[in-house]
């Protein structure tokens, strides 16, 4: 496992689209490529392509299972169907780190992260999201994944 150090930058809002469900963490793995291949086929209904790459928002609830959300960065926002919806990433200020090695590792991460928001005295403003920059195929040592968590902004050093 490899994570570079956290880094400051503000983003704007993402129109995305967006598959949603409430699962328990063994479902994910066998959920995200239906809901993905679901969303890339409802965008090629359409006329449109993803504006990158692909990316999931976990919430943990009280009773263990996680609110999830998987999507694709769009263009602009889309009508959505019964179970393709528009949603977006939220902007402003963010931390990121890059995680690579396997998904079930990714935790430190979200440490690393943490601690950097402690350090710089701000609050985090929502979940955090990951970005998947490669595929769920070859060795998992090098699977690449983006950590994105939005914080409040109180005094950022950068």
């Amino acid at each position: 496992m490899n994570t570079e150090y956290p880094q400051h930058r503000v983003v704007t809002e993402q129109p995305t689209a967006v598959r949603r469900a409430t699962l328990h963490q063994s479902e994910l793995a066998g959920w995200f490529a239906a809901a993905y291949g679901e969303i890339a086929g409802y965008l090629g209904r359409h006329g449109l392509t993803a504006q990158g790459y692909p990316f999931a928002r976990y919430h943990l609830r009280s009773d263990g299972r996680f609110d999830v959300e998987a999507g694709f960065p769009v263009e602009a926002g889309i009508a959505g169907d019964g179970s393709v919806q528009p949603s977006s990433l939220p902007g402003g200020h963010v931390v990121t780190a890059w995680h690579t090695g396997p998904y079930q590792e990714v935790g430190q991460t979200y440490a690393l992260l943490a601690g950097w928001i402690a350090e710089h005295g701000v609050e985090q403003a929502g979940d955090a999201w990951e970005i998947y920059h490669d595929p769920p195929t070859g060795s998992p040592a090098l699977w690449r994944t983006e950590v994105i968590q939005p914080f409040t902004p109180a005094q950022v050093d950068a």
